[in-house]
């Protein structure tokens, strides 16, 4: 039985951080689906469509990833990919509480699912998508933060080009 496990998240845009945990993730699991959210009360800067295809072309080299986009309870994407676990990334203890009431809430949901937190590497500790936006809107250096086709995607929306 192959060890499948979800790491969601809106991933807008996705960050070293991001790519941090998916990379370690995908060592450990069989199968990792990377679920991209569909937030209706946060529109975000990249559609869902945009966001799926950037993180699909900076995981290339991860041949356990898959990329999908989901609306609804986690729980449920969870059950309909085979998924055993959830893995959050953790930035900082800030995080954690946060975290601590969607995992409960996952677990009264679904107690078969479970939730592993992986410590994000010091390097990215600092970086949050919220940032990073914030940084490029203004036309600031995200290089050392981003992948170099989220920069480029980023510069386009707000047409530092």
């Amino acid at each position: 039985m192959d060890r499948v496990a979800v790491c969601p998240g809106s991933f807008d845009p996705i960050t070293y951080g991001h790519l941090d945990i998916i990379e370690r993730t995908s060592k450990v699991f069989d199968k990792v689906y990377v679920s991209v959210l569909k937030n209706s009360s946060k529109p975000g800067l990249f559609t869902p469509d945009e966001r799926v295809e950037l993180i699909e072309t900076v995981t290339q080299e991860f041949p356990n990833v898959e990329i999908r986009q989901f609306d609804g309870l986690l729980v449920d994407f969870c059950k309909d990919v085979g998924a055993g676990a959830i893995v959050r990334g953790l930035r900082a203890v800030s995080d954690f509480e946060y975290e601590m009431q969607l995992t409960s809430m996952n677990r009264k949901l679904d107690s078969t699912i479970d939730t592993i937190y992986m410590m994000t590497n010091n390097n990215y500790s600092f970086i949050s998508s919220s940032i990073v936006k914030e940084v490029a809107k203004y036309d600031g250096k995200v290089e050392d933060v981003v992948p170099p086709e989220i920069e480029v995607a980023l510069k386009k929306k707000f047409n530092h080009e």
